[in-house]
């Protein structure tokens, strides 16, 4: 097995915590530890006090796998394995993928949601949206790719980096052509809840087709990415046995700690939820008034979800060298396109952060000062 670079990830490791503004953030502001706590009171505050700093559980605290399955339809505690998400993700692909096996996935997207599978061997094929009036992934390029031969198919929805979304319609169809082609349906759902608005929230996957596997957790929507934990869902649970197995290889458990926060979080997600979709509305408003202004130099579409967008900078302007040197002098980040392998002119930009005025206020300065228009 080897692995090409972790270009995003590795991008981030080199200037998140040393670059002042934090313009491409796909998570929601972080949730400070006090705010959390004091949302919380009775049995689960108990759990917190009297918490011993041992092992736990390796499928995932009981009670956090209760509170996760509350989030389903059909969903079972009994279907969940807790875990970190991007473990998740290593886990999964490598018990359910051999080989030459053919494997469907959005594109772009998050790295290892493919290259887990090339580096196993796989043949990798990608979906890729339309951009006209924004970003737009359309069932009929799918369906020109997905055969009887395609054992994984994955999805992203809302999406990273687009900001893309699909209509029910749509994503009954994707479940449709699965089954048609007896193919396993991988969900990665990082990004549920943040839709701006409800009627554009999407079911989970876990909750429509047998033979899927789901991706949630508690960095993006829940604003506590710290915690590292997150969850597969399955019922098949076969595959379920086959995932812990592997499991016992990597971290075997979770942190305690961190569980009996996450419960604390779920507990709290009419709070939290209220808190991210209000920073994220009041700054797409003044994203929105800031790519108006810039329409010369920018194609911009408002997203109907998530926390990010992949705008489209114009003209002869290479967007690798503008997000570099946006870096270099104003300490401003935003993420390059060739950090997804992606050859179009676009740059991801993250909206769910509370100092978002004042990077975009630093991102005006450069424009202005560079004289791009």
């Amino acid at each position: 097995m080897h692995f090409q670079p972790f270009k995003l990830e590795r991008y981030f490791a080199k200037h998140e915590f040393t670059a002042p503004y934090i313009l491409c953030a796909s998570d929601c502001d972080p949730l400070p530890l006090k705010d959390l706590l004091s949302m919380i009171h009775g049995e689960t505050m108990k759990m917190w006090n009297i918490l011993k700093l041992g092992y736990s559980d390796t499928q995932g605290l009981p009670e956090l796998r209760e509170e996760i399955a509350g989030l389903y339809r059909s969903v079972k505690p009994e279907d969940i394995l807790v875990l970190a998400p991007e473990e998740g993700i290593f886990i999964s692909m490598n018990t359910l993928l051999e080989k030459g096996d053919e494997v469907i996935t959005t594109y772009p997207g998050y790295q290892s949601l493919y290259e887990v599978a090339r580096s196993l061997g796989c043949h990798v094929k990608f979906w890729k949206p339309r951009f006209k009036n924004g970003w737009n992934f359309e069932p009929e390029d799918l369906e020109q790719l997905i055969s009887n031969k395609t054992k994984l198919l994955v999805i992203n929805f809302p999406n990273n980096p687009t900001g893309s979304t699909i209509s029910k319609k749509v994503q009954q169809e994707i479940v449709d052509l699965a089954k048609k082609n007896d193919t396993i349906l991988y969900s990665d759902e990082m990004y549920q809840y943040l839709e701006y608005e409800e009627e554009n929230r999407l079911p989970s996957v876990a909750d429509l087709y047998e033979k899927s596997v789901t991706l949630f957790g508690m960095s993006k929507t829940f604003a506590l990415a710290g915690l590292r934990i997150g969850w597969l869902i399955t019922k098949n649970h076969q595959w379920l046995n086959d995932f812990q197995i592997f499991r016992d290889y990597t971290t075997i458990c979770n942190s305690a700690v961190s569980e009996i926060l996450a419960i604390m979080g779920l507990k709290a997600q009419e709070q939290i939820l209220r808190r991210n979709h209000e920073i994220i509305r009041y700054n797409l408003k003044l994203l929105n008034r800031f790519f108006t202004k810039y329409d010369t130099l920018f194609d911009w579409y408002i997203p109907k979800a998530g926390p990010i967008a992949f705008p489209r900078l114009k003209g002869n302007i290479d967007a690798n060298e503008f997000c570099k040197d946006l870096l270099k002098s104003k300490g401003v980040m935003l993420l390059p396109p060739e950090v997804y392998d992606f050859d179009g002119n676009h740059f991801r930009i993250g909206f769910a952060r509370r100092n978002m005025p004042e990077a975009l206020n630093k991102l005006e300065e450069y424009i202005e000062e560079n004289s791009y228009i």
